[in-house]
């Protein structure tokens, strides 16, 4: 018997067991379509985690640790530890090779959502996914006062839409006993969404910041007008942290020792994508749980063809006599049954793989607006013909199990039934 006969043969045993073969191939696409779902939603987790912010060079802010800094200066998650003083912002902000910087001023919130004082440089600078601008979904920036730009995911859930007010509450939780009422901000502006915690924000100017604080932080805001603000000097005494873009990134390492050697006050300045690597080793254990759980099931659905076939084999050992007594050796008995275990995870992968870029390709959209995840491949490619190959290759393995046990029944054991 050839190598092809066998392996026909071992597909029309498959088709005469189409019940049971249904089955087991069903629970290999659903193991498969699991494991690549995760780990394409894994791999994107991820490159969308390092992809937070970009374009910046240095974020500085009160020496603290570096995780906590980028925590409450980009995830706005955490408070600082201390202020930086706008002296000591403005001397950055005008040494040589400083192209760009952006200040931010963290302390109050909206509805649980982080109020971030700001200014236009903001939406100007800030990058995201690579070199991704930030965008206007309707309205504008930042031109008066008492004047807020909201994120896509705070402009949902809130309902908001442009020309409606807001009121800034004092602290970071999401029920707060202390709100600036006085001075309710107008949402000019909301924009596109993001996949970052730019979503989740509500952006005001610092001089509205500074005005709201006037007569101190717990109050309720300024009695006094507009017009009395804006004739006033409403720069900020203190400032949470800084963006910083450079002419050249080569001089990144340079200005970051300046910084962290800088003596009139204890200031730290780190490099985006080195602290989003230290807290991605923190946060990834989750991920790295969750992509060996999803391991583990494919290994289930390889030992749900393994116990399939061996189920079989008592009811096949006529089966199997008859081939014998049709000159199959029991090589090619051997190879029939190593055969159909290959069949069946060759069979459920490519099923699984197509339902999981199907489903991937669904759901990229919801995935990116939704929850920040950006999915690049949605398109079998190497690694997806490899996994497939390495389920078939396995299961071929352990297809020797009930091989072997087949190889060794005797002519005489297949022809007498037991009962």
């Amino acid at each position: 018997m050839s190598r092809l006969p066998i392996f026909s043969l071992a597909w029309r045993s498959i088709a005469n067991r189409r019940g049971t073969a249904l089955l087991t191939i069903l629970t290999v696409a659903i193991a498969m379509t699991l494991f690549l779902g995760v780990e394409k939603v894994r791999h994107g987790a991820r490159a969308s985690f390092e992809n937070t912010i970009s374009g910046t060079d240095l974020i500085v802010g009160a020496r603290s640790s570096p995780v906590n800094l980028l925590l409450y200066a980009i995830f706005h998650i955490g408070d600082a530890t201390n202020n930086i003083t706008w002296e000591t912002y403005q001397q950055v902000a005008n040494a040589p090779g400083v192209a760009w910087t952006v200040p931010i001023s963290l302390g109050d919130s909206h509805a649980g959502f982080r109020v971030v004082g700001t200014d236009n440089r903001y939406f100007e600078h800030y990058r995201y996914a690579g070199q991704s601008q930030l965008e206007f979904a309707s309205g504008r920036p930042l031109e008066d006062m008492f004047e807020t730009v909201i994120g896509a995911s705070a402009a949902r859930e809130l309902g908001y839409s442009l020309g409606e007010e807001i009121v800034v509450a004092h602290g970071t939780g999401s029920v707060s006993f202390v709100e600036h009422d006085s001075n309710p901000f107008t949402v000019v502006g909301i924009l596109e969404p993001t996949g970052t915690p730019v979503d989740r924000s509500v952006f005001v100017s610092l001089e509205a910041i500074e005005a709201i604080h006037l007569e101190g932080p717990t109050g309720g805001g300024t009695s006094l007008s507009e017009d009395e603000l804006r004739a006033m000097d409403l720069s900020p005494d203190q400032i949470t942290a800084f963006l910083v873009g450079l002419d050249s990134p080569v001089a990144a390492l340079r200005l970051q020792r300046q910084i962290n050697t800088y003596r009139v006050e204890p200031l730290q300045a780190i490099i985006p994508g080195v602290a989003l690597s230290q807290l991605w080793s923190v946060v990834g254990v989750a991920e790295r749980t969750l992509a060996a759980v999803a391991a583990f099931v494919v290994l289930m659905g390889l030992i749900c063809i393994l116990t399939a076939i061996l189920t079989s084999l008592n009811e096949r050992r006529r089966e199997m006599a008859i081939l014998r007594a049709l000159g199959a050796r029991p090589r090619h008995i051997f190879v029939l049954l190593v055969s159909e275990s290959a069949l069946l995870a060759l069979a459920g992968a490519i099923i699984g793989t197509g339902l999981t870029y199907g489903l991937l390709n669904l759901g990229a959209p919801v995935l990116e607006q939704r929850y920040g995840v950006h999915l690049s491949d949605t398109l079998p490619g190497l690694y997806d013909l490899a996994l497939i190959g390495i389920v078939t290759g396995a299961s071929a393995l352990l297809g020797f199990i009930p091989a072997w046990a087949a190889f060794r029944n005797s002519l005489a054991d297949g022809m007498t039934i037991r009962t």
